[in-house]
């Protein structure tokens, strides 16, 4: 190919300079061949890269498509025209799908593999060959300046010929390597042009075959499909800005017409009350008493719906009953943190007792009435609140020294079941009977660790709030690792008989509602209830002093409400109590801020963490033990070993003492061994039995 300069190979053997200058020349050559390919190798992996995620992103548009008709949508208009219109396109973009992955293989075979054969191939060859030619030339000048210091005066034939066959050894290799290596860069002007015009061929041979598959497939036919999809695509969007202007003039008008309602308090001259309305839907804010002074203000969208006022939440579908208004009052009342409230009062009082009695499924009896006026009794016997601690204890006396005890009977049946639901009515399984629910916050365990710590002279101490060390009274708490703390109100507590199911939790917590509303007992005390591995801690928010303590083994049982996540208990299981034998357990119930589930989850948390520590210190305690056990052994096998050495020593010192000596001429002795004393032994008796032969 003319055009071409070579390197003189006929001249490697002479390897004159200007052979070598015209070498570097080529080298220089090759390492721009060589960056110039790995820059277009790169280029042309990123076209067949894009032309593979093309084809997997064609593919996967066509099977979207597809599976447009299973999607189930719903606002779902004309989904049937729209699916048949997704199904044909679906086809057609399948069919430009398989075309891309046709063009994807093209590319593979006829652009990448010509380039990344020279790449991987070519080029490494003549990189190899630069090193091992770059080897022979150095040994070859080492075997010449070996030869060249051979001196004349002491010549030694043995050495002539090893440094001879030295230089004919690495002048033959040098030789061979670069006329090798002037043949691989004279053939690389060949291959640079055939490694840059194969690849861009095969590249532009499978773009025409893929634009040649692409005419075929889409044909008149689909152009007709196309321009009548256009047409209705022209049409919903003129319906689309006509719709959106509508709006817009609307929004503007609304806005003109509503901007004096934007005032908290319109001006009545521009908007008339009307006093003739009989339907009125809004939002109203509801009070909500969480404690004896304080209460929440809920928003909530309220309408009224025949003789009753409905309730519906942002988000519900449908509303619920709130009140029936039928025959109720309505007044305004002054509220010191809000304005326009009113108040609505209904006359009949039974409210309350007879909603109590169908959540009891008393209606399923056969004598509802008597039944009701049992359990009506018995609530009001057992939920009168006690005053004071003496009082709770004087309750808590035997029959014969208190009140006799009156029957108590509750549901806890299953719906629809007449027999269960009447079995179900006494609760002595779960509840002990005739005992009264405790209302404030004092305890009989609390009250009995604080008049022992009164006795013994250690009254409430209050937390630091600066962080002082004060005295250097450690905290129990201190070394806990879970330390949580949570908002809570005291509803009230009770003893109960049961504490390995959550229906006590829950048979509580309906007891407790129900004495409250009974006895109007609005009053909640609120804590902070922290929780760690150790304890459960009421804590005063105002003074920090804790309240009341729970010790966390004594905690056997804690459960949420199944529907309110509000309402909260826990069964402390403590020692004495009503029944006879000395351990007794106690729920306590409690109302958060919508954490009832994260607080049961942080007792749970902490329950686990106390009993891994607990293992951590069995196991630690047994590992010690061992330890001992080991060291003990120890000590018994050295002084064994002792007593064997001390007993070998002194029978070593024995035999010695016992054996024969022998004196010396000079008047030393000396002492014979064990094995030389019987070889003497048996040399005399040899001799005695010669001299008797």
């Amino acid at each position: 190919m003319p055009g071409i300069d070579k390197l003189p190979i006929e001249e490697t053997l002479e390897d004159s300079p200007q052979t070598r200058s015209l070498l570097g020349v080529f080298e220089e050559d090759a390492t721009a061949i060589s960056s110039y390919m790995n820059q277009l190798y790169q280029a042309m992996r990123r076209i067949y890269d894009a032309q593979n995620e093309l084809s997997a992103a064609t593919h996967l548009t066509s099977k979207l498509l597809k599976e447009y008709e299973k999607q189930r949508f719903p606002l779902g208009g004309d989904d049937e025209v729209m699916s048949s219109t997704l199904q044909q396109f679906s086809k057609v973009i399948d069919e430009l799908s398989s075309c891309h992955a046709v063009l994807s293989t093209q590319l593979a075979d006829a652009m990448m593999f010509p380039i990344t054969q020279f790449k991987e191939r070519d080029l490494k060859e003549i990189l190899t060959l630069k090193e091992v030619f770059q080897i022979a030339s150095n040994d070859h000048d080492a075997a010449i300046n070996r030869y060249s210091r051979l001196s004349k005066k002491r010549e030694n034939d043995k050495v002539k010929y090893e440094v001879t066959e030295d230089v004919y050894t690495s002048r033959k290799k040098q030789h061979q390597t670069m006329m090798h290596y002037f043949c691989a860069l004279n053939t690389l002007q060949y291959k640079k042009k055939i490694a840059l015009l194969e690849p861009l061929l095969g590249y532009m041979q499978a773009q025409i075959s893929f634009f040649k598959m692409g005419s075929e497939n889409l044909n008149n036919q689909l152009e007709e499909f196309l321009t009548n999809i256009g047409t209705s695509v022209q049409n919903v969007r003129r319906e689309m800005d006509s719709d959106v202007e509508t709006m817009q003039q609307t929004i503007e008008d609304l806005e003109v017409a509503s901007d004096p309602l934007y005032v908290p308090d319109p001006d009545p001259t521009k908007f008339p009350v009307n006093r003739n309305l009989t339907r009125k839907a809004g939002y109203l804010n509801a009070r909500n008493k969480t404690g004896l002074v304080s209460s929440t203000w809920d928003r909530q969208f309220y309408f009224t719906q025949g003789g009753n006022l409905m309730s519906q939440a942002r988000g519900d579908v449908a509303g619920g009953l709130a009140m029936d208004i039928d025959n109720c009052s309505v007044m305004a009342v002054d509220c010191e943190d809000r304005r326009y409230c009113f108040q609505i009062t209904s006359f009949d009082g039974k409210w309350i007792c007879t909603i109590n009695n169908i959540s009891k499924q008393i209606y399923l009896s056969e004598n509802p009435e008597e039944i009701a006026a049992r359990v009506n009794q018995s609530a009001l016997e057992a939920v009168t609140p006690s005053p004071s601690f003496q009082q709770r204890h004087e309750s808590l006396r035997p029959a014969g020294q208190s009140r006799p005890p009156t029957a108590r009977t509750s549901s806890s049946g299953s719906l629809g079941s007449e027999s269960s639901s009447l079995a179900a009515l006494s609760l002595d399984s779960l509840v002990a009977p005739d005992t009264p629910i405790q209302f404030d916050i004092i305890s009989p365990v609390c009250e009995d660790q604080s008049g022992q710590a009164k006795a013994s002279g250690q009254g409430g101490r209050r937390t630091n709030p600066f962080g002082e060390s004060g005295g250097g009274i450690k905290s129990e708490t201190e070394d806990s690792i879970l330390h949580q703390l949570f908002i809570v109100r005291f509803l009230g507590s009770m003893e109960v008989k049961s504490d390995d199911n959550p229906d006590v939790v829950y048979e509580t917590m309906r007891q407790i509602l129900a004495a409250r509303a009974i006895h109007n007992i609005f009053r909640m005390t609120e804590s902070h209830l922290l929780v760690t591995c150790d304890c459960l801690k009421l804590i005063d928010p105002q003074t920090q002093v804790t309240r009341l303590t729970f010790p966390l083994p004594s905690v056997v049982l804690y459960a949420t409400h199944q529907e309110n996540k509000r309402l909260f208990g826990f069964v402390l299981r403590t020692s004495g109590g009503r029944s006879e034998s000395n351990l007794s357990s106690v729920c306590y119930i409690f109302e958060s801020n919508n954490e009832g589930e994260k607080i049961c989850d942080s007792v749970g948390l902490a329950k686990q963490i106390a009993l891994h520590a607990e293992l951590d210190r069995r196991a630690s305690e047994k590992q010690k033990e061992m330890e001992r056990v080991k060291e003990k052994q120890q000590k018994e096998l050295s002084k064994q070993k002792q007593i064997e050495k001390d007993l070998e020593e002194q029978s070593r010192l024995i035999a010695a003492s016992s054996r024969p000596n022998q004196a010396s001429s000079e008047g030393q002795f000396v002492v014979l061994s064990s094995s030389q004393s019987e070889e003497s032994d048996l040399g005399e008796e040899g001799k005695k039995r010669e001299s008797e032969a």
